[in-house]
């Protein structure tokens, strides 16, 4: 389970200086067991023939999930890594922002595995997205 009382603000704090940061991946809601979070489509996450890249859904999608999953362990013992990731595009999108909302299938003890629904702004499904990731049990010095 996510721990709940975790603001928006600190959250957002994982998104700086990397991939999320560089994309506008901004997350939007913590729930118990789910993150939303939102991503603009504009020149950064668009491909040549000017519609959302695949990969950039992909990368919302990972970074939903990927988040997700490690407020779900106690990072001062565990931590997770994706084990695999796959993503259906099924709408494109121009403009605007697309929303993701990633939400645990299975929390198991050294897996987990999420669902992410990647929506346009008229709410209509984008990408439907699945990420495995491992649970790895930190070294004890």
């Amino acid at each position: 389970m996510i721990d709940t009382n975790l603001s928006l603000e600190t959250a957002n704090k994982l998104c700086k200086g990397n991939m999320c940061e560089h994309l506008g991946i901004e997350l939007t809601a913590v729930g118990a067991k789910s993150l939303a979070g939102k991503m603009p489509v504009d020149n950064r996450t668009r491909q040549p023939m000017g519609l959302l890249h695949g990969g950039a859904s992909v990368v919302l999608a990972e970074t939903l999930g990927s988040i997700a999953a490690n407020l779900c362990v106690d990072s001062a013992k565990q931590y997770c890594v994706g084990l695999e990731v796959n993503a259906n595009h099924l709408k494109s999108v121009k403009e605007g922002y697309v929303y993701g909302i990633a939400e645990a299938v299975h929390l198991g003890k050294k897996t987990q595995v999420w669902q992410i629904r990647i929506s346009n702004e008229d709410e209509q499904l984008v990408c439907i997205s699945r990420l495995t990731v491992a649970v790895i049990d930190k070294k004890v010095d």
